[in-house]
């Protein structure tokens, strides 16, 4: 009788460690300050993840780790960065490695944005300073291959959502988005120049809001190139002046008269590069402008982004006016 009272004992003694180890896996600890991170490399083994979190004052034990994963039924951890800024218990911590659900800052870039705007981007995120992405975007070497003309890496930062790690560096996150433009080109199998293209589209996503009138945009700016006119594209006014640091959101006279080298009032034919990152649309539209005669566009004032073709002056003058009566009305 004695030994069975003890083996019972026995039994409710390791049933209630059990509990209370179970028990433990649903309490939230935090051993850190503010917040902390983690980087578990690839091949990294669960107990070696579990001495990491430790350390980092994630989990109170290695054993509560341990047995959060056995208890989880997760097969796979996964590696990568992970941020923890608050209390946490073992099984929501392996929940969170078993999904992967990794620490990354999420960078957007839209058509049409240029090295200043990015650069302004990724500092805002916090990932590093403007001028450190602007010092290796100026390094044309990554595209050189396709382009050897190109000044800087300007027109072949492809517009995308970008997902960054802590340790990215600039010339990390210029490889990343020119290789998607690479792949970007690859799936247009054109064998068009693509200085020539990516230059052109760029103008074509500057002043093209309406994606049905990229095509018409394309087709004036290929006129005018074909018999020699000037572009007269505004937005290349601007960004000479970007490039000067002296544009403060408004074009003045003494941009439209710079001798910059692009500024396309002054220079006939198209700019020595791209003037921003075009998209696929843009880039489309360049490779095959519509059929049309146009030599002129101007906006139309009814707040729609679009805007009224002409082939003659004459036409174009009138045009003007009919906006400049609309926006005095």
């Amino acid at each position: 009788m004695k030994i069975l009272r003890l083996l019972g004992v026995v039994v409710l003694l390791a049933a209630a460690a059990g509990s209370y180890a179970f028990y433990r896996l649903e309490q939230p600890y935090q051993g850190f300050q503010g917040e902390t991170f983690v980087e578990f490399p690839h091949g990294t083994g669960t107990r070696a993840m579990a001495e990491q979190l430790v350390r980092a004052g994630v989990v109170e034990s290695s054993w509560e780790f341990l047995l959060a994963r056995w208890a989880s039924g997760m097969k796979v951890l996964q590696a990568g960065e992970y941020k923890f800024d608050h209390a946490a218990s073992p099984m929501e911590v392996v929940r969170r490695i078993g999904r992967g659900d990794i620490f990354y800052y999420e960078l957007v870039v839209p058509e049409g944005r240029n090295l200043f705007d990015i650069g302004a981007a990724v500092e805002q995120l916090g990932l590093f300073p403007a001028a450190k992405f602007l010092e290796a975007a100026r390094n044309p070497a990554l595209i050189h291959d396709l382009d050897r003309e190109a000044p800087t890496l300007e027109g072949y930062l492809f517009p995308d959502t970008y997902r960054l790690g802590r340790k990215t560096t600039p010339e990390q996150l210029c490889r990343v988005m020119t290789g998607k433009f690479r792949s970007a080109w690859k799936g247009l199998h054109t064998e068009a120049d693509v200085h020539r293209t990516v230059t052109l589209a760029s103008l074509v996503e500057k002043e093209g809001k309406l994606a049905e009138e990229r095509p018409r945009i394309a087709a004036v700016f290929a006129n005018r190139l074909r018999i020699g006119m000037k572009l007269d594209c505004d937005p290349t006014t601007i960004y000479a002046a970007l490039l000067e640091d002296r544009y403060h959101g408004v074009i003045h006279r003494s941009d439209l008269d710079s001798d910059q080298a692009y500024n396309t009032y002054r220079h006939p034919g198209l700019p020595p590069g791209p003037i921003a990152n075009p998209g696929l649309a843009s880039i489309r539209a360049a490779l095959a402008p519509a059929e049309s005669d146009s030599l002129f566009f101007v906006a139309r004032a009814d707040g729609s982004g679009g805007h009224e073709f002409s082939s003659t002056i004459a036409a174009h003058e009138s045009a003007v006016e009919r906006y400049r009566r609309a926006l005095r009305k």
